[in-house]
């Protein structure tokens, strides 16, 4: 007969102590993007199928560069945060692990590939 405390029993499976604070990370960027997204998708509609100098201009210019940065960097650490989460539920040992860190790599070298595209169209 094994005489097991109900905490020794719970010990590794409750609370990690970053829920609430992972919430509301989630929750700010996803409102975030909700305003981000749209002024982003009109000043992309506009430059879409006009030419090389045209489109350079555009993103050269202040506010659609600092609007497309905000949203790579937003939006690759929501994906991140979002695909971490996915992975924490569904996966196990290392596969976990290596999937947790593949997904952080590829959302920053996304990110860091689009800031520099656009650092090249806008210097």
């Amino acid at each position: 007969m094994r005489y097991i405390t109900p905490r020794k029993r719970a010990e590794g499976r409750g609370a990690a102590h970053y829920g609430t604070e992972h919430h509301w990370s989630m929750t700010v960027s996803s409102v975030g993007l909700a305003f981000l997204v749209p002024v982003w998708l009109y000043v992309f509609g506009r430059a879409l199928g006009q030419s090389r100098e045209a489109v350079v201009a555009t993103f050269g210019s202040p506010f659609p560069a600092i609007l497309t940065a905000l949203l790579l960097v937003v939006g690759m650490r929501h994906f991140a945060m979002g695909a971490t989460t996915m992975i924490e539920d569904y996966a196990r040992g290392s596969a976990r692990k290596m999937l947790i860190i593949f997904v952080t790599c590829l959302a920053w070298v996304i990110a860091a590939t689009g800031l520099f595209a656009l650092a090249r169209m806008a210097l």
